[in-house]
């Protein structure tokens, strides 16, 4: 059954302008399909949005039936050109369904990245150390530079590091045992945007077996979580930025059926 929504709501336009001013679309990568990417025929009002980092088969089906108006997907679910849209193509078959249920689509993805308080801020953030760090931005802008007033022992950014993702492991390839001075950061796959600067260790979720070994090379520290981690942490920031846009017209959902594909065994 869905779940009663609030009685007034925003328009489709209002949700968008909101989601704008939190992840400007001018900051997304060139590369990157961020935006609105499905907007019904006839829009309704938006009273409820659900918010996921990917929008699966299972969370489509989840935003009609907990009666969402708009699904904000911080992975874009459409990303290279669709040939057909068609109810028996798995890919394809999420976008229709919620196209039929009148349901909006909007993916923020590298503009909420690299935004002022985007989910780059948000690793940063919880990773810097209470006595202060100096912070700047990589040569491409999206990726965030962070230089420790007094370095760091790997151990300590270990801890930092599952403490905030909520993770009890994470996969580390040191290049030495020294202490870490400074670190350049990207969530997703980010070795591109962080490839350039001069550091100690790279955080990202995911990098090439042979990228690794070339940052081992340079004596380059490598920190990763699996894609996912280093973003899905942000969606409980995002729902209360989100209120704070939208007021009480709003309700604002994190999705039950978004969940890491990757699990240890």
């Amino acid at each position: 059954m869905s779940r009663a929504a609030p009685s007034k709501g925003v328009s489709l336009r209002q949700a968008v302008q909101a989601l704008e001013r939190l992840a400007p679309p001018e900051l997304a990568e060139d590369w990157d399909n961020v935006g609105l990417l499905l907007a019904p025929t006839r829009a309704q009002p938006i009273r409820r949005m659900l918010l996921t980092i990917d929008l699966t088969p299972a969370v489509a089906d989840e935003a009609i039936r907990r009666g969402a108006q708009l699904v904000v997907a911080y992975h874009p679910p459409i990303f290279k050109p669709l040939t057909s849209i068609r109810a028996d193509d798995p890919l394809s078959a999420k976008i229709l369904k919620l196209a039929e249920a009148r349901i909006a689509i909007y993916s923020p993805h590298t503009a909420l990245d690299q935004a002022e308080g985007g989910v780059n801020d948000w690793l940063l953030d919880g990773i810097r150390l209470q006595d202060g760090a100096t912070i700047a931005a990589i040569d491409d802008g999206i990726g965030r530079r962070l230089t420790f007033n007094r370095p760091i022992a790997p151990a300590t950014l270990i801890s930092r590091l599952k403490k905030l993702l909520g993770l009890s492991q994470l996969r580390v390839a040191l290049a030495s045992k020294r202490k870490i001075k400074s670190i350049a950061l990207c969530a997703g796959a980010g070795h591109d945007a962080i490839a350039s600067a001069e550091v100690d260790a790279y955080l990202t979720g995911e990098m090439k077996h042979h990228d690794i070994l070339a940052a081992n090379a340079r004596g380059i520290s490598v920190f990763l979580s699996e894609h996912t981690h280093t973003e899905r942490g942000y969606l409980p920031i995002l729902k209360k930025r989100l209120r704070e846009e939208c007021g009480a017209a709003v309700a604002i959902d994190i999705a039950k059926r978004d969940r890491d594909p990757i699990s240890w065994m």
